[in-house]
């Protein structure tokens, strides 16, 4: 990229980086407060982020998206957790819609892309894990049978966050048993199911109270009927349709954690500055200022490995390892910067009306899930170092 490209590029990116704050500014901390009380959907904040595009970040113009790129997105996603906000509800439907962007039709792209940029649409449920198989997805149990222009689909999903305030799920499910199919990861298929039409019809949701306001669900398929036509791709190609995804997701999740960073250490700089004891700010007491610095430390370093893994998945390249790392590096940040930020506000960290608490509980998600911290050592053991496989 020539060097005025390069400039163009970046004052584009700081001036995207600067309206998601603008934006942001208008949902304090009271708002955030008062949705975790009530474990309420942000409805009111996901509709600013659709009608300023940002939800369509990675739809292409051409489908009434905003053509951006990873990068681009994930500083989305960076700033609207740095400025104390929750993205949970808005990550999903950028990286979701990219297995039906990369895998489906020209009949699907233009039916559903379209809607789902201008917010007519939400596809922000993704239906993955199971109760029995957890991370193994390889041995989930829900299955879709071809009878005539159907799908008729059974079985169970848990940890599906945002099913009741999507109108479309992705789901993966099996159309081949796996005793009869010769790879392990063959015989699964994805799905679009439409939500609107499957509620009282074969589907069930069922809301499961968490630490933190993410509005995860179970659901239970009865013979669920999906026309054929919403087979995204191949019959029995699901499961590496949706590992771009997952990369896609892990980078923009590890974003969030890098926004959650630095909203933690903003917050404890600003608090150590200001707290006065035994006649001297905190911030002056190198027990206050070590924790910090090393927090900031690390939170720069995990922030240049998602940088890495976002670029390299922009030049279509594998990113698997980058991806994976990004998500293991910036989860370990956001939570060391959490537990120094509580530890810096001492009683007062613990308090509702300092926020922490609450961004607390959030950011620890992301040592479990999507994908524990354990998973992505197997794999970098496995694959990135060679030793022998683990499970």
């Amino acid at each position: 990229m020539a060097q005025a490209e390069l400039s163009l590029a970046n004052e584009d990116l700081a001036q995207i980086r600067e309206s998601v704050r603008a934006l942001c500014a208008k949902f304090p901390g009271e708002y955030w407060r008062a949705l975790d009380r009530e474990r309420a959907y942000p409805t009111e904040f996901v509709a600013a982020l659709t009608q300023a595009g940002f939800l369509a970040a990675l739809i292409p113009e051409d489908y009434g998206g905003s053509g951006l790129s990873m990068t681009a997105a994930a500083a989305i996603m960076e700033e609207i957790q740095a400025s104390g906000c929750n993205g949970a509800a808005c990550h999903a439907q950028m990286y979701t819609m990219g297995t039906l962007l990369r895998h489906g039709s020209a009949a699907q792209k233009a039916r559903w892309l379209p809607a789902i940029a201008s917010g007519e649409l939400r596809l922000q449920a993704f239906g993955v894990t199971e109760p029995t198989s957890g991370s193994d997805t390889l041995s989930l149990r829900t299955t879709a049978v071809r009878e005539g222009d159907h799908y008729i689909i059974n079985g169970q999903k848990i940890w599906t966050s945002r099913a009741e305030h999507s109108d479309l799920l992705l789901l993966l499910a099996r159309t081949t048993p796996r005793e009869a199919v010769t790879r392990r990861s063959d015989g699964l298929s994805v799905f679009l199911v439409d939500m609107r039409l499957a509620q009282g019809t074969g589907i069930s949701i069922n809301p499961i109270r968490t630490m933190m306001n993410h509005a995860t669900t179970e659901l239970f398929f009865d013979d669920l009927r999906v026309p054929a036509e919403n087979l995204i791709g191949e019959e029995g190609q699901g499961f590496r349709y949706i590992l771009s995804g997952m990369n896609a997701e892990r980078i923009l999740i590890a974003a969030e954690c890098i926004g959650d960073a630095k909203w933690f250490i903003a917050k404890a700089t600003g608090y150590a500055k200001e707290r006065i004891v035994f006649g001297r700010p905190i911030g002056q007491n190198q027990g206050v200022q070590f924790p910090i610095a090393r927090a900031y430390a690390q939170m720069r370093a995990a922030e240049l490995m998602v940088g890495a893994a976002a670029s390299r998945y922009e030049a279509g390249r594998d990113c698997g390892a980058e991806a994976n790392m990004a998500k293991l590096l910036a989860a370990d940040a956001s939570w060391a910067a959490a537990d120094m930020c509580l530890q810096t506000h001492g009683g007062f960290g613990f308090a509702e009306e300092f926020d922490v608490e609450r961004k607390f509980r959030e950011t620890r998600l992301y040592q479990t899930a999507p994908i524990s911290t354990n998973l992505i050592l197997s794999y970098l053991a496995e694959h990135v170092l060679g030793l022998p496989r683990s499970y």
